[in-house]
């Protein structure tokens, strides 16, 4: 679905047929330590374009909405873990490391070519 700041994501969900007016954030609604969501966090948060760059079934990611320096303004940190080997990842629009090693080269898939 199409978040406020313009971008599909699949955790975001939205309302508004006869009258109702929900919006939220799905990844924020599970993590009991992140702040309320707002609408405006958004535009802030990078899940969209690590889904649109890393489809991987086995990539969980958690959302934490945090107070900025001083209590001013507000963060979106965003965290990804790799359910199938029980790690955290580094980089999730690459993806997990150990998932990526167990994929087959090009090579493999196609035999090798003889030029």
């Amino acid at each position: 679905m199409r978040t406020p700041a313009g971008s599909e994501c699949k955790h975001y969900y939205e309302d508004f047929n006869r009258g109702r007016e929900i919006q939220q954030c799905r990844l924020a609604r599970l993590n009991p330590a992140s702040l309320p969501w707002q609408p405006s966090d958004c535009a802030k948060c990078s899940a969209p374009a690590i889904l649109r760059a890393n489809s991987s079934p086995d990539m969980t990611l958690t959302l934490t909405i945090k107070r900025g320096f001083l209590g001013i303004g507000r963060r979106v940190e965003l965290g990804a873990f790799c359910s199938k080997h029980l790690i955290a990842i580094d980089e999730p629009p690459v993806g997990c490391s150990q998932c990526n090693a167990e994929r087959p080269n090009l090579d493999a898939l196609f035999g090798e070519r003889n030029s």
